[in-house]
């Protein structure tokens, strides 16, 4: 039965071998079907079960002369079945009840493996939040010092954008996982309803409650879109990682192993290849989706343009994130943090990235919002041109100096109450 193919791994599910063995999983339940609807006997189906089997080479050599890969795969199955028990395979049926039915247990099979590599990140990205807590860094906005954070709370972002990724892929999976055995056009007009209930149910797929000669393609478009979603979150994941490489950044980096080499020209180069690398599958996921996107519009009942760019994209679509998912795990699990490098990233801003802390306090001490602004702003500027830090700065103010003691101005640039609210957002996510 159809459990002996539900598991491979992923280059395998696209195999040659795999797709005919569930074509003859499909044919041989649609006759055992028709042997309980008492159409086909009981001995007929014994025999097919026996002796129906297929050799890819000899498929191929049969399409070159009828070039229509189902009824090469038919006459391959009657010529070893040698007897006239093979007139009960595809009674009833067109090519789309096997092809759309087959594809559907595909995407499956890869849908799981996904979820199953999805759920190896998803522990990657939580143990490095946890890890990294209480490691101080900048936050940046538009590429600018900002605020003081942790670097946990990246992974933590990651984290929950990951399981958000997981609930779709779930979604996506239930989505495309429907089958049909429904005829020509889709009316059932040669078979039995009942056929298609046996077969879906035995293949784990849901009978797709209404089709033409084909299952509709905004399922399948779904499912290409929702690995290019998966797909930008893992760039962006790639994309954080690349920049904090940065000679210049240097928080963080990809771990070089032993005997690697960066340049051809410049030995002391150490590059974000693994990160480049996922930032540019990514882009061919997206490329692939809009395929996907374009494969919903056909013509009245069905016309074939959708299944030349199906049999590219939803292997290579599937086999490139189940490949960018192993890569980012080993990423995340791997990489290399500089807390150090951190604090001097922190230092280098003179204190200015305390600067809404000493805003928000004088606006508590009775000075209206622009004023307090107006100050403050003039002080960070002026700590950004000569180098001195912020703290001396706001003291050479009168005003400031005024409104608070030194004592309050220190603990400002302590920097502790920035931190204040770190444990419950963690609580929030759900980790500790």
């Amino acid at each position: 039965m159809i459990e002996r193919y539900t598991r491979p791994q992923m280059g395998s599910i696209w195999s040659d071998e795999n797709k005919y063995s569930i074509w003859l999983e499909i044919e041989l339940l649609a006759v055992e079907a028709h042997v309980k609807l008492g159409i086909v006997p009981q001995s007929d189906y014994d025999e097919l079960r026996a002796k129906a089997r297929f050799s890819v080479e000899r498929i191929a050599e049969i399409e070159r002369t009828t070039k229509h890969d189902v009824i090469a795969f038919l006459t391959n199955l009657a010529e070893n079945v040698a007897s006239p028990a093979s007139r009960w395979l595809h009674l009833g049926m067109t090519s789309s009840d096997v092809l759309d039915t087959c594809l559907a247990v595909q995407l499956k099979q890869a849908g799981e493996l996904l979820l199953d590599n999805l759920d190896k990140l998803r522990s990657a990205l939580a143990q490095k939040a946890v890890e990294h807590r209480s490691t101080i860094c900048v936050g940046r906005t538009h590429g600018i010092h900002a605020e003081p954070m942790v670097f946990g709370l990246k992974f933590l972002l990651y984290h929950e954008e990951c399981i958000r990724n997981i609930e779709r892929m779930r979604r996506s999976v239930e989505t495309v996982a429907v089958g049909k055995l429904s005829g020509a056009i889709g009316t059932f007009e040669h078979l039995d309803p009942r056929v298609e209930e046996y077969v879906c149910s035995k293949l784990g797929l849901q009978p797709d409650r209404i089709t033409t000669q084909v299952i509709q393609r905004d399922r399948h478009a779904e499912f290409l879109t929702t690995l290019a979603i998966i797909a930008s979150s893992l760039e962006k994941i790639a994309l954080e990682i690349r920049h904090l490489q940065r000679t210049e950044v240097r928080e963080a980096e990809e771990r070089f192993t032993v005997g690697q080499k960066g340049s051809s020209a410049m030995p002391h180069k150490r590059n974000p290849i693994i990160s480049e690398r996922i930032c540019g599958l990514a882009r061919l996921l997206r490329g692939n989706a809009m395929a996907a996107l374009e494969n919903n519009a056909l013509w009245h009942e069905r016309d074939i343009s959708h299944s030349s760019v199906e049999r590219v994209i939803c292997p290579d679509s599937t086999i490139a994130l189940d490949y960018m998912l192993a890569l980012t795990t080993e990423l995340v699990e791997t990489l290399v943090v500089y807390p150090n490098h951190m604090l001097e990233t922190i230092e280098r801003s003179h204190g200015v990235v305390y600067s809404q802390t000493v805003l928000l306090e004088l606006v508590r001490k009775g000075m209206t919002r622009e004023d307090a602004y107006a100050i403050v702003q003039a002080a960070a500027m002026r700590s950004w041109d000569t180098g001195q830090h912020l703290r001396m700065t706001l003291a050479d103010n009168p005003t400031v100096r005024h409104m608070m003691t030194d004592d309050e101005l220190d603990a400002i640039f302590r920097g502790e109450r920035s931190f204040a609210n770190i444990p419950y957002i963690y609580r929030r996510c759900g980790l500790t």
